[in-house]
């Protein structure tokens, strides 16, 4: 059985008067997009062109539901309740899903955007409300969660068909998670060190921490940073290091 991963890009997080640029470039070679949905970033018009855009390029449209705070583009934490988290993320899958068909396309996955799906993986009741609001917009959507994280494994109690997502961009912490970008060496900016990361994690279920250990991980869905200078140079190395080894680059099966 040939091994493959599915190689996604967060996009459209960009506003008003719009053009592809980096997104573009991105598309040709990832498999899935999450969509940002208006309360991060993107607004109606960015939606439906990023959409279009991906359906041109044959790639699975995902929602990219995030907290609602433009300024601190979703990456701040917010004092929020279960109930709110999960009306934010049914109203935000469910415009996605009405822009999609628009398009004549149809959301294939939901990922979670940066403090809301940070938190969601810690927090056993977020990320039951942010699970269930999926569920409840359309159970068979693909659920994208930090790999091993409780957000992954609350998801999957719920009976959503969860892809465990791992990151060709950002270092781990010895407890799984991401280290936090506002410490050193958040970021992974040399693209043969993120080769090296990701062909462990896809092809051994491993990946060293910042401090120094071995942690195992599943590797369903591989994240690409689209608004991180020279995305466009990781997305085009790290598939031809993948294709390189045999490893299959497509879509997690519904």
């Amino acid at each position: 059985m040939t091994l493959s991963i599915d190689l996604n890009c967060d996009m459209g997080e960009s506003f008003g008067p719009w053009e592809m640029g980096q997104d573009e470039a991105i598309l040709p070679h990832v498999s899935s997009a999450n969509i940002a949905c208006g309360f991060h970033a993107g607004d109606p018009g960015v939606m439906r062109k990023t959409v279009a855009a991906a359906i041109r390029h044959g790639v699975a449209l995902g929602a990219h539901p995030g907290l609602p705070d433009l300024a601190g583009f979703g990456r701040r934490g917010m004092d929020i309740s279960p109930d709110d988290a999960y009306d934010m993320v049914v109203v935000q899958v469910g415009a996605l899903a009405g822009v999609a068909a628009s398009q004549g396309g149809r959301l294939h996955h939901v990922k979670a955007h940066g403090a809301l799906y940070n938190m969601a993986a810690r927090s056993p009741e977020l990320a039951r409300a942010v699970a269930q609001a999926v569920h409840d917009v359309d159970r068979s959507l693909v659920f994208y969660a930090l790999a091993s994280s409780v957000q992954a494994s609350v998801a999957a109690d719920i009976g959503l068909n969860v892809a465990q997502e791992v990151f060709a961009d950002r270092t781990y912490q010895s407890d799984g998670s991401l280290t936090p970008r506002k410490q050193a060496h958040a970021m992974i900016v040399d693209v043969d060190a993120s080769i090296r990361q990701v062909l462990r994690m896809v092809a051994e279920g491993r990946v060293a921490t910042v401090q120094g250990e071995d942690i195992v991980v599943r590797a369903d869905t591989l994240c690409i940073h689209g608004d991180q200078p020279g995305a466009v140079v990781f997305a085009q190395a790290i598939r031809r290091a993948l294709e390189r080894k045999g490893i299959a680059v497509r879509k997690v099966a519904r």
